[in-house]
């Protein structure tokens, strides 16, 4: 009983939204039915050996086996089984990535891991202008999505474990991973490389969608951006001009066109802030713009706690009516 509560518990970490032990997608299914066949071996290896030391050691001690009945013993037990197992599960395994790897059929993503967020591009049919977003991917459930994988900077990895594998984003290289959500939620990914200063401040929402819904979110994001709503939001897209936050970040339909940074013509309608460490609100807002070099060490992102209180909060009334 006592050896069945760590179990217990250790069980308990394979479910949630960044579990490979719990796949919402086709590649993450084959991969864990790979994984738990090689626990499964594994554990039949285990008890084989150990029943031997056991039935040597406990049982009968003082039996003696002959010099034949102990070299095929080795042989197979060290040599052919072992090679036989192996051998299987390598076949197996590459058999899986043809699969894997085949083309999708529709969606395209371009993804560029940067230090320390994810610039995120959705290539439209018929050769429109991409649609930007940052720090967030929404797929169709049901629908097998390219990914192109990039990095201006350093190696990064990109991973959602209960999609798919992990795929590294090297300088210079263009990397294709191919994922095909099964159900619907939301899931973390999270870069798998280090990275730099912030590597563990780098993660990312993944919400799998009904295709309908995906089409109709799509189309509002390859909108401009909402006009200011309140005066104060008004007060605040002129101060966001004024400082200069439209040299580094983008927002569609007004004179921000920086790409230093993540666009924000639709940051409102996103989960996270700042690459998944702070919830999407006012008060996270007024943190970032006013603190983001402590926050993020490291990062691109000037902090402006040098403004006026009521100017950051002004700010922030506008980038949270940017829906």
């Amino acid at each position: 009983m006592l050896l069945l509560v760590p179990l217990a518990l250790a069980l308990t970490a394979c479910s949630g939204p960044q579990s490979a032990l719990d796949p919402a997608g086709e590649g993450a299914e084959r991969i864990a039915s790979l994984f738990w066949i090689m626990v499964a071996g594994a554990a039949l290896i285990w008890i084989l050996v150990i029943g031997a030391v056991f039935y040597a050691t406990r049982v009968a001690p003082e039996h003696r086996h002959a010099e034949r009945t102990g070299s095929l013993l080795l042989l197979w037990g060290g040599l052919v089984v072992p090679t036989a197992v192996l051998a299987g599960l390598l076949t197996w395994g590459l058999a899986l990535m043809a699969d894997l790897r085949a083309p999708g059929d529709g969606l395209e993503i371009a993804v560029s891991g940067e230090q320390w967020w994810w610039r995120v591009d959705y290539r439209m049919p018929g050769g429109d202008a991409p649609v930007a977003s940052a720090n967030e991917v929404r797929l169709p459930r049901g629908q097998r999505v390219e990914i192109e994988l990039s990095s201006p900077d350093v190696i990064h990895a990109f991973w959602i474990p209960s999609l798919g594998g992990k795929v590294d984003m090297i300088p210079g290289r263009v990397n294709r991973l191919v994922l095909e959500p099964t159900r619907t939620g939301t899931f973390r990914g999270v870069c798998a490389e280090f990275c730099g200063e912030s590597h563990a401040l780098m993660a990312f929402s993944v919400e799998v969608m009904e295709p309908a819904a995906f089409e109709q979110w799509l189309a509002r994001q390859a909108e401009g951006a909402a006009a200011p709503a309140t005066p104060e939001a008004a007060d605040g897209q002129a101060l966001f001009d004024q400082v200069g936050c439209g040299a580094c970040h983008a927002v569609r339909g007004t004179a921000a066109a920086g790409t230093i940074g993540p666009d924000l013509t639709h940051l409102a309608d996103r989960a996270t802030l700042a690459a998944g460490i702070l919830p999407n609100d006012r008060e996270a807002l007024v943190r970032w713009i006013g603190h983001a070099e402590t926050i993020k060490p490291g990062s691109r992102m000037p902090s402006f706690g040098m403004l006026p209180e009521d100017h950051v909060e002004a700010i922030a009334a506008y980038l949270e009516g940017l829906e």
